[in-house]
């Protein structure tokens, strides 16, 4: 599997867009930056598209990629939790229409087709299994493990907090995509809003080989993008990655990385 970071980090500008990994050019999750980074081509290419939960940051390119495939004459497929349909459907059918209704249109075939999943119940896009795990986060959320046909796989957290011991039961990833949004002198006010610090990346890295006995390659995303939280960010990874003598990357824009 190929897996193209098309955005890595929690805010939005010409060089940086949030979170959206594209695997092997037709599986999206995430929508912070589909569209943006991707030719109408490209975009026409994605067969189904996963949703981790339901802020802003993860959903913002549904409409522009729903005006794409409406004007291409074709379907786009969504699938997550309940809540998040009910947020996506709150957005597209609102009563002041803030854009064309692609939950209801065309009416004979409308080009969202919304699939509501259940946690921990896998399910298959092509020939790839697909498993939404539940993570720790202000709102009800998930995270993905997808495994290829050819038993390949990786495990992406979305936006996550600390406590992720029965998450851990649930997966064992070869690559682990996980969140870290700012760093260790702001981990009291993260932990207030369910997010990661290195520090607590650390603690949760201890708790997945205390449950598996082992830890994967890590590659790290939602980060604060701007100097100098950036660098305090990416030097305080480094200090993690050599006390659990593991390899921990940070994600950026352009990325690709191979399971």
């Amino acid at each position: 599997m190929i897996i193209r970071f098309l955005g890595a980090h929690n805010i939005e500008s010409k060089d940086v867009k949030p979170a959206c990994l594209l695997i092997d050019d037709f599986l999206a999750i995430d929508a912070g930056g589909l569209t943006s980074s991707l030719t109408f081509q490209e975009q026409m290419a994605i067969k189904a598209l996963l949703l981790t939960h339901h802020h802003y940051d993860h959903i913002k390119d549904i409409p522009m990629l729903g005006m794409t495939f409406y004007t291409g004459n074709s379907q786009i497929h969504i699938y997550s939790i309940q809540s998040v349909y009910k947020a996506i459907e709150y957005l597209i059918k609102y009563p002041g229409k803030f854009y064309t209704d692609f939950m209801g249109n065309p009416p004979e075939n409308p080009t969202i087709k919304f699939t509501t999943i259940e946690p921990l119940k896998p399910f298959s896009i092509e020939n790839y299994k697909i498993m939404a795990v539940p993570v720790k986060h202000s709102v009800p959320a998930v995270g993905y493990m997808v495994t290829s046909s050819e038993g390949k796989n990786f495990f992406y957290t979305g936006d996550t907090g600390s406590g992720l011991q029965d998450c851990w039961q649930y997966v064992s990833p070869e690559l682990l995509i996980i969140e870290v949004t700012a760093a260790n002198e702001y981990t009291n006010s993260v932990k207030e809003v369910h997010h990661l610090t290195p520090n607590l990346l650390k603690e949760e890295m201890i708790s997945f080989r205390k449950t598996k006995g082992y830890l994967p390659r890590i590659i790290t995303v939602h980060m604060f993008p701007q100097s100098p939280e950036k660098e305090d960010i990416e030097t305080e990874l480094r200090e993690v990655a050599a006390e659990l003598k593991t390899s921990i990357t940070t994600g950026y824009e352009g990325m690709e990385a191979t399971v």
